[in-house]
């Protein structure tokens, strides 16, 4: 048994699981939002509050690992986005190994690509004749990955992310159209500056809580039921009339359409689908899957491969 630790731009999430043969058993899952990442995007630095409430979001799963699954072998903690942006950031991951015992490995953008191209595989089926195109919209950074079921062939880490584009962009609340807009035209522009060539057997796969909030939303769950969200097919136009629909409500109006699924990202949900749209369209993608799968499944699979 394995565990692993996401520490990213908005969430912080644990993953423990079995290693299989054929992939992974999820045996259990936790998360939290501490928002690590918050003004990170203007001043380069993580606020000591946001690092307390990661401390102990930390300190509360290693008590999970040792009170109720001492049968975990070892723990795989990662951290991405924020933490590579942040000048202070050698201080924040020595208070964690000093306060936790956890060493932290602080994933370059193209391992963050490829750690979630091999989580977003776990949890989606993949024809062994069509290629899979990860998309993964984090707070921080957007990590797009393209590959087969075998190998990954092209990867490229954005500086787009949903709490960094709702600070630089959308400052109202609700968002005006020309905030909306200028957001648009950064994302066109941020992707058009790598471009992927893909095959035209690609499955488009959607990771992280953009895209499992989105499904729960279009199909009216109350909570995240990985079970009928894995595999979920989102269309183009299903998430534009979401978008429609979010830009003219406030955070807190958003917040009551889906209480248990949007807490603490109701004031982010609508840059992240702002983003998800954009590279569906840059692409020429109808529909996007949903997977569970993320960077803590990759850091599981890839850790028996260091």
């Amino acid at each position: 048994m394995k565990a692993a630790i996401d520490i990213g731009t908005n969430t912080a999430l644990l993953l423990i699981a079995d290693l299989k043969k054929d992939g992974i058993k999820v045996i259990h899952e936790e998360q939290r939002i501490p928002r690590l990442g918050q003004g990170v995007d203007e001043s380069k630095l993580l606020h000591p509050d946001s690092m307390e409430r990661v401390l102990d979001n930390l300190k509360e799963y290693k008590a999970i690992i040792e009170d109720d699954f001492p049968q975990v072998e070892n723990v795989v903690v990662t951290a991405t986005s924020a933490v590579r942006d942040a000048g202070n950031r050698a201080k924040f991951l020595s208070r964690i190994k000093d306060e936790t015992g956890f060493e932290v490995k602080l994933l370059s953008g193209d391992e963050e690509a490829q750690y979630t191209y091999q989580g977003a595989l776990t949890e989606v089926e993949i024809p062994r004749d069509h290629f899979a195109f990860v998309l993964d919209i984090g707070g921080g950074s957007t990590e797009l990955a393209y590959g087969n079921t075998t190998s990954l062939s092209q990867y490229h880490s954005f500086d787009i992310g949903s709490v960094r584009f709702k600070e630089r962009f959308l400052k109202h609340n609700p968002p005006k159209n020309e905030e909306i807009e200028a957001c648009r035209r950064e994302v066109n522009h941020l992707l058009s500056e790598i471009k992927f060539e893909i095959s035209n057997k690609v499955i488009a796969v959607g990771v992280a809580g953009t895209a499992t909030s989105l499904a729960a939303i279009i199909l009216n769950l109350e909570e995240c039921d990985k079970t009928i969200i894995n595999g979920y097919g989102v269309k183009l136009d299903a998430l534009s009339e979401v978008i429609a629909s979010f830009s003219s409500k406030t955070h807190e109006e958003i917040l009551q359409l889906c209480p248990r699924i949007l807490k603490g990202r109701e004031d982010i949900l609508l840059p992240g689908l702002i983003i998800m749209e954009q590279f569906m369209k840059f692409y020429h993608l109808d529909e996007m899957k949903v997977s569970t799968g993320g960077i803590r499944h990759g850091a599981i699979l890839l850790s028996e491969k260091d």
